[in-house]
Formats: C-alpha cells, sequence, structure tokens
C-alpha cells in the first residue's frame, strides 16, 4: 500500500466542484482512472499503488473524485449520479486539462462511468480498461435498494443485508459522506444494452476476481465487444482485486501491445 496522497486540484463543471490529481509524466500518454462506488482517487488508485505503477511506467496519471465522493462536491440528488452525467464530469476533466484523448481505467462504478463515457465521446477515449465489472454492466448486478437503506441506517448492528454491510463498513471507514452515497447508489445504476457495448470500438481489457461476486463475467463482456479481451484475476474478491499485481502487469503489457499497433 502507497500512502504518499499526490497533490490535488478542483475545477468546476455542471455547478459541481471537482477534485483530482495530475501526476506521472507530464509528456506520457494520459490514463484517465475513474474509481468505485463509495471510494476516491486516494482509496482506488493511491494507496493499492496504480499511481505509482503507471507513473514508474511512464504514463501522465490523471484521477478524478467523481461527484459525491472524495473531496469533490456531494449533491444528494440521484438524478445528479446517472453515469452519463458521471461520465461528462470526466470528459470535462480532459477538457480543463486541454487532452484531446486518453487510456479510460475504471473500476467498478468507474468502469460504468468510462463506458458511457466512450458511447457518448468515442473520439476521446483511446482504449477502456474495466475492472471489477463484467457482464454485470449489461445484465444488472442484483439488487442494491438494501445497500442504500444499509448506508442510511442509524444502528449498524441492524443492518442484516451482507452486501449491504459490508459497503457501510467501506463507507464509515473511507470516512464518506453516506448521505450522498445513497442518493448515488440509486441514482448510478443504469444499464447499457448489449448493443451498445458492440458499438465501442476502443481496444478493451476486462479484469474481473475470480471470487467477485458482484461484477459477472468478464468473458461475456468481451465476447459482446470488437476488440476486448478478459483478465480472470485469480483469488480475488470485489474489494481485493483492484490493487492485485497480476491485474497490474496485465494493464502495463496491455498498454505496451497497444503502442507497438
Amino acid at each position: 500500500m502507497n500512502l504518499n496522497a499526490p497533490v490535488f486540484s478542483s475545477f468546476i463543471h455542471d455547478g459541481i466542484n471537482l477534485r483530482y490529481f495530475d501526476e506521472g509524466e507530464p509528456s506520457g500518454d494520459p490514463v484517465l482512472l475513474i474509481h468505485g462506488f463509495a471510494s476516491s482517487a486516494l482509496v482506488n488508485w493511491v494507496h493499492p499503488g496504480w499511481l505509482k505503477t503507471l507513473g514508474d511506467a511512464g504514463y501522465r496519471v490523471i484521477a478524478i473524485d467523481n461527484r459525491g465522493h472524495g473531496g469533490s462536491d456531494k449533491p444528494l440528488d440521484a438524478e445528479a449520479y446517472r453515469p452519463w452525467v458521471m461520465a461528462d464530469d470526466a470528459v470535462a476533466l480532459l477538457d480543463h486539462l486541454r487532452i484531446p484523448d486518453a487510456h479510460l481505467f475504471g473500476y467498478s462504478m468507474g468502469a460504468r462511468i468510462s463506458v458511457f463515457a466512450a458511447l457518448a465521446h468515442q473520439e476521446r477515449v483511446r482504449s477502456l480498461v474495466l475492472g471489477g465489472l463484467g457482464i454485470g454492466m449489461t445484465d444488472g448486478v442484483g439488487d442494491w435498494d438494501p445497500i442504500a437503506d444499509a448506508l442510511l441506517a442509524p444502528d449498524v448492528e441492524a443492518i442484516t443485508h451482507e452486501r449491504g454491510k459490508m459497503f457501510r463498513a467501506f463507507a464509515d471507514q473511507t470516512k464518506s459522506d453516506k448521505q450522498a452515497l445513497a442518493a448515488c447508489i440509486r441514482g448510478s445504476r443504469d444499464l447499457v444494452a448489449r448493443s451498445d457495448m458492440g458499438r465501442i470500438e476502443a481496444p478493451t481489457l476486462i479484469g474481473v476476481g475470480t471470487k467477485d461476486d458482484i461484477a459477472g463475467s468478464a468473458q461475456e463482456l468481451a465476447d459482446l465487444m470488437p476488440d476486448a479481451r478478459a483478465l480472470d484475476i485469480p483469488n480475488r474478491d470485489h474489494m481485493l482485486a483492484v490493487g492485485d499485481r497480476v491485474f497490474k502487469k496485465a494493464v502495463l503489457e496491455f498498454y505496451e501491445q497497444l503502442a507497438g499497433r
């Protein structure tokens, strides 16, 4: 775990103040990192070592705190968290930094946001890495309303929903705004049509832990896309796959192969 926090900056989009960092090699190929639900740029990308891994490999590493998370503003309206709204935040960060196109790398909810960004702005996306979300992208990942209830529960001991318990503990650990997260989980669950996945031409790597009971099959999602490959991250669940060394090695190799095309 790498605890060295980078310098964060902020910009305004859609009336929302959004925090981000811009690190690594300034002249390197840009990689925009989009974190998962209840996480942040720091928790998802710095602590598990992704900033160091990508920066040491010569990439320009940019990560956004999604609205409702980290140091960004936290609206309480579920409609503010639709995935295409958050995708526009990510593209607006590229505009703010005057970056014409970048590699997008999203984990879990961040993977969904990345796909919505690719569908709306294909010309801005050099490639996609989708972590922690497979065929759940199109078919759903179960009932998440109990997670919103768990986030708002006054008594933690009264929570009986196992996944709700897990995300409540994670939210408490990261000192997140639980009201904003409840709004986010209610507003950000739009599915992507299978036919739309087939429209994404960007080269794509989809990595899912073999013990992940949320994401769904990486291979099934890859099979819907014209230029995608699946990666099984051995013996990792949804929470632990993100920082796995197998995942890191595969992502670096994926980017190296793209550079050689």
